[in-house]
């Protein structure tokens, strides 16, 4: 049985995986790993009204993921932990094998 420690660790690490769910805000960490952006940079990539594009922002602040900083009018994100592009590596990989093996199965 998991410890309250292991538990309580596993959902944290769900919890950042989940803010990391959605194809928008996998585009905004990627675009952030670049450099920092502003919200109206960001809203003018995704071409998404800017109320749901703070709400990306939002969930990735929350998830410890990114950080702002606002400059006279405008908002700036930055990423906070750029080795989380070696999970996207990761998850390149995964979809490498999957395309590997489907691709074995078509012969």
């Amino acid at each position: 049985m998991m410890s309250p420690k292991t538990k309580a660790l596993f959902e944290a690490r769900a919890q950042v995986i989940k803010a990391l769910a959605h194809p928008t805000r996998l585009f905004v960490v990627d675009e952030l790993s670049r450099g920092e952006r502003c919200v109206c940079e960001l809203q003018g990539m995704i071409g998404s009204d800017m109320s749901t594009v703070s709400k990306h922002l939002s969930v990735l602040k929350a998830a410890g993921l990114v950080a702002d900083e606002k400059r006279s009018n405008q908002v700036f994100y930055t990423l906070i932990v750029p080795c989380i592009m070696n999970f996207f590596g990761c998850v390149e990989s995964v979809l490498e094998s999957n395309a590997r093996q489907s691709s074995e199965l078509l012969r």
